[in-house]
């Protein structure tokens, strides 16, 4: 596995912070709402920020925390990349900064692909972030050195 050293936190002063009723708040520029700012929601974020200051054009093609189905059941999504077609590109896995990235990181990342057949996915805990494209007819994944966006796909 090969660690994409993704600049997240410098990323952090742009967050949107505020305190309501006791707890802290982030703005959510895809939901348009005050979410609660969790160690995830935070990865979450700074990985948003980071993504369409890097891929300007990636800015109205994503969609945080939307519900699929996968063999019938109800899971969430944690953020999910469009291509130019507005075709699921790239499925993305966030978790808390203390959470280690494991295979069993990649197999909920993976089990959520089988409804959206993204052919690359991306896991981060804002310290670690693997990104890997999928062989969907090998039923295999080779890890990226780099993010997948290209004038192609942008």
């Amino acid at each position: 596995m090969i660690n994409l050293n993704l600049d997240l936190l410098s990323n952090s002063s742009d967050l949107l912070t505020k305190n309501e009723s006791g707890k802290t708040t982030v703005w959510d520029p895809v939901r348009k709402i005050h979410v609660v700012f969790t160690p995830e929601e935070s990865v979450r974020q700074l990985l948003y920020i980071f993504l369409t200051k890097e891929f300007n054009s990636l800015n109205n093609r994503i969609s945080i925390e939307k519900e699929l189905k996968v063999n019938f059941r109800k899971k969430r999504f944690d953020m999910l990349v469009y291509d130019s077609l507005f075709q699921p590109f790239m499925l993305v896995e966030c978790k808390a900064p203390h959470v280690n990235i494991t295979q069993s990181v990649f197999d909920q990342v993976a089990w959520y692909n089988v409804a959206l057949k993204a052919p690359f996915l991306l896991v981060s805990n804002g310290r670690v972030n693997y990104c890997a494209q999928i062989n969907f007819e090998e039923k295999s994944y080779t890890f990226l050195d780099k993010l997948p966006f290209d004038k192609e796909n942008l």
